[in-house]
C-alpha cells in the first residue's frame, strides 16, 4: 500500500484531461489529500491548499503522487527534478506513467539514500495467463467509451458504491492508473502483454457465488486508434453481463487525434454490444452516462433525455445527477448461473 496521505502533483500541467489522476484522487480519496503541488506556471488548480513539497511535508503527506498522464506516459525533465526534490523533502514518490521510476537511477539513489520508496502503479501482475472465456459464474459490468478519457472510471466508481448503498455486494475493479491509487489494487491493463490482456480481466474478475456485482473500469475505446486493443481485450475477459457507454458530449474529436471525430452513440452502443459477445452472448446495455460537467444543469438534463429517447435506455451524468436509473435496470437482469463443465 502506498503510504497516505498525499501530496498530488500537478507541476506545469496545462491539459485539464492530463490531471485525472490527482483529480481522481481529490475527488474520491479527499481524506486522504493534504494539497497541491504545482508550478507558477500550471493555471490548473484541484481547489486544495497549495504547498510547497516542505509544507506538504509539514501538512503530514507522506507521498508526493505524480498524478499527470500524457500520451505515452513519458517522464519530462522537470517531473524527475521535482520528484527529486521531493525525496529530498522526505517524501516517498508514487506514479502510474509508462516509464518506471525504478529506472531512474538518480531517483533510486536519493530513495535508498533517505530510506523512502518508489511506487510504480503501472506495473502488471506476475503469472498472468491467457485468457479462454469460459463462462464464469458472477454479474459482471463493464464501462466501455466513445473515446479515451470520457469519465469511465467515474461511472464505474458511481455504480459501485450505488450499488453498496443499496445493500448490494459490489466491487469497483480496477485497470488504470487512477482508479488502482483510489482502490489500493487492480491490474494497469494497459501495461499488459497482449496475449495476456483478457486473461488479466478474468482473474482481476473472477467467479463469484454472493449475488454481487463487480463493476469493471473500461479502458480506450473500439473506436480510438490508439487504444482499441486494449479496449477489445477487456470486453472479452470481462465477460460483462451488462455495459454503460460514457460520452463526453463536449469532445470535438478523438483525443491526440485532431481531424478524428467521435463515433456516434448507436453505432459506438452497437459494436461494443457485439465485440463483448463472443465471450457473453447475452450481454446487453443498461444505460449511458454523459460528462456535462461543460453545460448548465438544465441542458444537460435535456441532453440526457434525448439520449434516453435514441437509445430506448436510461442516460444520466453519474456526478451530477446520480446513477439510481441505471441500476434499477442493471437490477432486472436475472442472476447468472455457476459455470458448468458442461458450459466449456
Amino acid at each position: 500500500m502506498i503510504p497516505a496521505p498525499y501530496l498530488l502533483y500537478l507541476g506545469s500541467s496545462s491539459d485539464f484531461v492530463g490531471i485525472k489522476t490527482s483529480r481522481g484522487l481529490a475527488t474520491f480519496r479527499p481524506e486522504d489529500c493534504v494539497g497541491e503541488f504545482r508550478h507558477d506556471d500550471c493555471p490548473l488548480t484541484l481547489k486544495l491548499p497549495r504547498l510547497s513539497l516542505q509544507e506538504g511535508v509539514a501538512a503530514g503527506a507522506r507521498t508526493l503522487v505524480l498524478g499527470i498522464a500524457n500520451s505515452g506516459g513519458t517522464m519530462e525533465q522537470r517531473l524527475i527534478e521535482d520528484a527529486v526534490a521531493a525525496l529530498d523533502a522526505g517524501l516517498n514518490v508514487a506514479a502510474g506513467l509508462h516509464q518506471r521510476l525504478r529506472d531512474q537511477p538518480r531517483l533510486v539513489a536519493s530513495a535508498e539514500e533517505r530510506g523512502l520508496q518508489l511506487f510504480d502503479v503501472r506495473d502488471p501482475p506476475a503469472n498472468l495467463r491467457v485468457g479462454n472465456g469460459y463462462r464464469r459464474a458472477g454479474n459482471r459490468l463493464l464501462t466501455v467509451g466513445t473515446d479515451c478519457s470520457v469519465g469511465k472510471m467515474y461511472a464505474t466508481i458511481a455504480l459501485a458504491r450505488a450499488l453498496q448503498e443499496r445493500g448490494v455486494a459490489a466491487d469497483f475493479r480496477a485497470t488504470g492508473q487512477t482508479g488502482i491509487l483510489i482502490a489500493g489494487e487492480g491490474v494497469a491493463v494497459d501495461a499488459v502483454v497482449a496475449d495476456f490482456i483478457s486473461g488479466a480481466i478474468e482473474q482481476l474478475a473472477p467467479e463469484r457465488h454472493d449475488d454481487g456485482w463487480d463493476l469493471i473500469e473500461g479502458q480506450g475505446s473500439l473506436f480510438h486508434p490508439s487504444f482499441a486493443g486494449v479496449s477489445t481485450g477487456l470486453l472479452h475477459g470481462a465477460q460483462p453481463e451488462a455495459i454503460v457507454l460514457c460520452h463526453d458530449p463536449n469532445r470535438t474529436h478523438m483525443r491526440g487525434i485532431p481531424g478524428r471525430s467521435l463515433p456516434g452513440l448507436s453505432e459506438c452502443l452497437s459494436e461494443n454490444l457485439r465485440v463483448a459477445s463472443l465471450t457473453s452472448p447475452d450481454v446487453r446495455a443498461v444505460g449511458v452516462c454523459l460528462n456535462t460537467s461543460g453545460m448548465e444543469a438544465a441542458e444537460a438534463r435535456r441532453l440526457c433525455g434525448r439520449t434516453e429517447d435514441l437509445l430506448g435506455i436510461p442516460c444520466t451524468d453519474p456526478m451530477a445527477f446520480g446513477v439510481d436509473a441505471l441500476i434499477d435496470n442493471l437490477l432486472c437482469l436475472a442472476p447468472s448461473q455457476p459455470s458448468t463443465a458442461a458450459s466449456r
